[in-house]
């Protein structure tokens, strides 16, 4: 079962041509990438080829807004202790307060007291302008401080993808408490009261927010080069500023100890968090990627990105992602997988092909990152993947094509071909070959036919076996000397041959229609030796001498492949064949040597006297008309 469906598979790719195939390809390489990208099997590639992108990106410089307050290794070992007391935190916002800042944001868990100071730390929560967080869902996770207002409180979960990268922003989410809000827009939304910018419904969708100009368009699950995500709640993608430096960073020692300028703190936006490794606050980034760069980035500053985020959009500075419906990726998908098919059918020299993929793969990925550089978000692996396996899947089929011509050429040559012969006809296959045939092409060659004289007398002497044995090791070495002399055997009339020089592929010249006349008759002249060997043998153990008859013609012929469906063979017609054939056949009786080699006229003027010759005069050639006048060699000029 499985066989006939093998063999119908490989008739049915038989019949094809390769435009056909190229058009069957695209569509079934299409269906396959298209296939895996919707079940999700290529989101993890389309998401570090983002990761790629952002790291191609030029960084922009840190956010003069934003003031980041930070706890690391040594302030935790001056401090002694962790959590840090309520009292620390209490000084902490009093010096900053002093400083004038607009929001202070407060990046830490501070559900319970922690003594001492803890009716200090409440007083200084009171101010209007001071935010902490909470997690979504307070049941698995940490409660705001009891002593703050809802709305001065903000969610600080993260949503890592995956691959455990931070790529996404959660602006709004659902919990039993209703909707919430994100550390990172509370304090947004906080700066941007000052300059009358305030979270409108956009015009575009009611359920979508608008700050100033910007709309924020919700991810879908397919958006970009997402599949599978979770969806759940407000979210964008997370445009990263830059990767080293989000913002001025102090310690906390620094400004308990009032050794920070009023100028950095005012009219800013603080954010107070950890970034001692110790604490494990980290997260992966599309930053993360880049081994001369810490791997991972602090909690504190993946909230001042996201707020730094928020601030531009809002102002007009730097525009959020966008996306294509997937209607137009599906089509920027299939036009690279046609690049791919299409290339694999024109292109057929290796170097031709690998500069040409080279070139397509450059310019797939220069667009891809224009687009990102103007913050758009395309899919790239799977185009990628489409491209090459069009290409692949063509070239294959190309390979096995030319596979299945090139059997074909040496089953119409036969295996007695020379290689400069084969060579230059699997050249030209595509002009030669045509269905699996050879067209008819007209050329002037030159023909050589050879037969064995006193065979029956042999043969008498031999059993069949022997026979056959003795007369294909005679005929091998004979079709040998042929095939180094760039001819080919086009059959063997059992104790003869016919060879033609010449074909397949058409002279362009006389000096190459020459070159072919004289390399029939080299090739006769060694055979003649062989056989001067071969009897000096023969001789030597009482055997009967070999004598062998050569015809050799010039003149116009057409080849071509001769048969039907089920049998064909490289045919070489026209009267020059005839006039060779009766050449090696005539005046028998005249036997001056043990190898007689015959030409006409017509082939001697092609010689340019390389060879001895003794002329015998106009023939009456048998089924001929008009004389011919005959030639016999006798070897080469000195």
């Amino acid at each position: 079962m499985l066989g006939k469906l093998w063999q119908q598979i490989r008739s049915s790719l038989s019949s094809l041509n390769g435009a056909s195939f190229m058009a069957m390809a695209i569509l079934t390489v299409s269906a396959i990438v298209l296939g895996l990208r919707h079940g999700g099997k290529l989101e993890y590639w389309e998401l570090q080829a983002y990761d790629r992108l952002v790291l191609w990106r030029e960084d922009i410089g840190p956010d003069s807004r934003l003031l980041l307050v930070t706890i690391d290794e040594e302030d935790l070992r001056e401090q002694m202790q962790w959590p840090l007391s309520d009292r620390v935190y209490a000084q902490l916002l009093r010096r900053l307060q002093s400083l004038q800042p607009k929001v202070i944001g407060l990046d830490i868990y501070r559900d319970l007291p922690v003594e001492p100071g803890h009716e200090e730390f409440v007083q200084q929560l009171l101010q209007p302008n001071v935010f902490g967080i909470r997690s979504i869902d307070t049941l698995g996770g940490t409660p705001a401080p009891p002593s703050l207002q809802p709305e001065q409180v903000g969610f600080n979960d993260l949503l890592p993808d995956i691959d455990g990268v931070i790529r996404r922003n959660l602006l709004f989410a659902g919990s039993k408490d209703g909707i919430l809000y994100s550390f990172s827009l509370r304090l947004a939304l906080t700066y941007l009261k000052d300059q009358e910018i305030f979270p409108t419904s956009s015009q575009e969708n009611p359920n979508y927010l608008q700050l100033g100009a910007a709309t924020f368009f919700p991810l879908e699950p397919d958006s970009g080069g997402y599949q599978t995500m979770d969806s759940e709640g407000y979210q964008i993608l997370l445009n990263y500023r830059n990767r080293r430096k989000i913002a001025q960073s102090v310690s906390i020692s620094q400004v308990l100890a009032g050794e920070i300028e009023a100028d950095l703190v005012r009219d800013k936006i603080v954010l107070i968090g950890s970034t001692a490794s110790s604490l494990k606050d980290d997260f992966f980034t599309p930053y993360s990627r880049d081994e001369s760069e810490s791997q991972k980035m602090p909690g504190v500053m993946l909230h001042a990105q996201m707020v730094s985020q928020l601030l531009d959009a809002a102002l007009s500075k730097r525009p959020l992602f966008w996306f294509i419906e997937e209607r137009g990726e599906i089509l920027w998908i299939v036009f690279w997988v046609s690049l791919g098919g299409i290339m694999g059918l024109a292109l057929r020299h290796p170097i031709v092909l690998s500069l040409g993929v080279g070139g397509s793969l450059a310019s797939l990925l220069a667009i891809v990152n224009w687009i990102f550089a103007n913050s758009g978000w395309v899919p790239v692996a799977t185009p990628i993947l489409g491209f090459f396996l069009a290409v692949g899947m063509v070239v294959s089929y190309q390979s096995y094509q030319n596979l299945r011509q090139q059997q074909t050429v040496m089953k119409l040559l036969g295996q007695n071909t020379s290689p400069e012969i084969a060579d230059a006809l699997w050249q030209e296959r595509d002009r030669l070959l045509f269905s699996g045939k050879l067209p008819g092409v007209s050329l002037t060659a030159t023909l050589m036919f050879l037969d064995l004289k006193g065979f029956s007398i042999i043969s008498e002497t031999m059993s069949p076996e022997d026979l056959l044995n003795w007369l294909n090791e005679l005929l091998a070495d004979i079709g040998h000397e042929i095939v180094v002399h760039k001819g080919i055997i086009n059959k063997f009339t059992g104790d003869g041959l016919m060879a033609v020089f010449g074909a397949p592929i058409p002279r362009k010249t006389t000096e190459e229609i020459g070159d072919d006349a004289g390399n029939c008759v080299n090739c006769a002249l060694a055979i003649s030796d062989y056989l001067e060997r071969i009897n000096f043998n023969w001789q030597q153990q009482g055997l009967p001498l070999m004598q062998v008859r050569i015809g050799i013609f010039t003149g116009p012929v057409v080849v071509g492949s001769l048969g039907g469906k089920d049998r064909i063979e490289y045919g070489v017609i026209g009267d020059t064949v005839n006039t060779a054939a009766r050449l090696e056949g005539c005046e028998k009786h005249r036997q001056p040597n043990n190898c007689r080699i015959l030409i006409g006229k017509e082939t001697l003027v092609y010689l340019q006297d390389e060879f001895e010759v003794e002329s015998w005069g106009p023939i009456a050639l048998k089924g001929k008309q008009q004389m011919v006048d005959v030639y016999l060699v006798t070897g080469k000029r000195d």
